[in-house]
């Protein structure tokens, strides 16, 4: 290898390693969101929730420095195989957690109303369902930095748990509406929330399905796997 390629090689891992240093960070800021979004909920903390929705900036300019640094990288290294997939995984993660820390906000402004009215009982119910949510994206980001292929595909049928949680909420806080008709309102608060944890969980999924494309080069969206050289 001449030294000029060693160079090129170099400058190409430095480049990578800031891009999942960014992607990480996002990650992390997420994952601070959706805690806080949660503590303002469960524990009726509205500053906390004012915190997740002060951290949507930064999550959102972090997107468009990855973006803008995979751009760079694809036009200046042209990678191939292994390293192009990285690069692509990365950019389509960060697109992923922030739209994550935007269900996470969304979650943090309904509770904010929420405690602005009497306490509701059911609120708590949420506790179980918004655990599950949190813990698959923590584990499909764990999947993509770690490479573990095993764990991002015990992702699927995981989602398909929380979905099911979803339905029940659902049928439950449905049948509190016609009980106690005076808190509609609050309960049609909780059934969004319910629906923002879900999501987070369909976008998990999504995060565990590129973290085996960039590991083994199979798109598992999909019955048939196709492998890029």
């Amino acid at each position: 290898m001449t030294v000029r390629s060693r160079h090129i090689l170099k400058d190409f891992e430095s480049a990578l390693e800031l891009l999942r240093a960014n992607v990480l960070m996002m990650a992390s800021l997420t994952d601070r969101s959706l805690q806080n979004a949660m503590t303002c909920l469960l524990d009726r903390q509205s500053r906390n929730g004012a915190l997740t929705i002060a951290d949507e900036e930064e999550v959102d300019a972090l997107e468009k420095t990855v973006d803008g640094q995979g751009i760079n990288i694809l036009l200046r290294f042209q990678p191939v195989a292994f390293d192009l997939r990285q690069v692509i995984s990365a950019m389509k993660l960060s697109g992923n957690l922030e739209r994550i820390a935007d269900q996470a906000v969304k979650i943090a402004e309904r509770s904010q109303s929420l405690n602005r009215r009497p306490e509701l009982e059911e609120v708590s119910a949420l506790g179980p369902i918004f655990l599950e949510a949190i813990t698959l994206f923590r584990d499909s980001i764990r999947a993509y930095g770690d490479n573990d292929v095993a764990l991002a595909r015990s992702i699927l049928p995981r989602d398909k748990e929380l979905d099911e949680m979803n339905r029940q909420i659902t049928r439950d806080l449905t049948s509190c509406m016609s009980s106690n008709p005076s808190r509609i309102t609050d309960y049609v608060h909780l059934l969004f929330i319910a629906r923002y944890m879900e999501r987070i969980g369909d976008h998990a999924k999504n995060i565990g399905e590129d973290a085996v494309y960039a590991a083994e080069a199979k798109d598992i969206r999909h019955p048939t796997n196709v492998l890029v050289s």
